[in-house]
């Protein structure tokens, strides 16, 4: 089986306002480390945080094993205690209001059916190495947005 460390972060300059997210990917086939970044005009952190997730996994093959690393608590407790719980209640939370970003939600849970996803929490902005580089991708995004005024999306590797 397949190990990967994904490491992410998004970020928003207003909440909503324009935002971006990044993500640091390692292990399994790949020959080195991979990093990519994009960011979106009018958005909220949490989809920020989601779409990096989102995005580190795509392409990830099937069966793969994958620890998140993630300073969002949003993001950790979303994947590892309510998502079953939204699910059972038709993707409404425990009051019974509708769970937001419901979009990307279902989106992750998609690859949680393909991939054995396991989601820990980092304090941000600690000197946690891959956190810190992260949240630069995730910011120079935003920069980026602000100054094309149109979403975006960098790979790296």
């Amino acid at each position: 089986m397949l190990k990967y460390e994904l490491f992410t972060d998004g970020a928003c300059s207003g909440n909503p306002g324009p935002g971006g997210w990044g993500f640091i990917l390692r292990g399994g086939d790949l020959p080195h480390e991979q990093f990519e970044s994009g960011g979106e005009l009018g958005t909220t952190n949490n989809r920020m945080e989601l779409t990096a997730i989102i995005r580190g996994l795509d392409g990830l093959p099937d069966g793969a094993q994958v620890i998140v690393t993630t300073d969002s608590d949003y993001c950790v407790k979303g994947l590892n205690e309510w998502i079953e719980g939204w699910k059972k209640r038709g993707w409404r939370k425990a009051d019974k209001s509708p769970v937001l970003n419901r979009d990307l939600w279902e989106l992750l849970d998609a690859h949680r059916t393909r991939l054995r996803v396991r989601a820990t929490w980092i304090r941000g902005h600690n000197q946690h190495p891959e956190n810190e580089r992260c949240d630069q991708l995730a910011v120079a995004a935003i920069d980026e947005v602000r100054r094309s005024r149109q979403s975006v999306h960098n790979r790296g590797a």
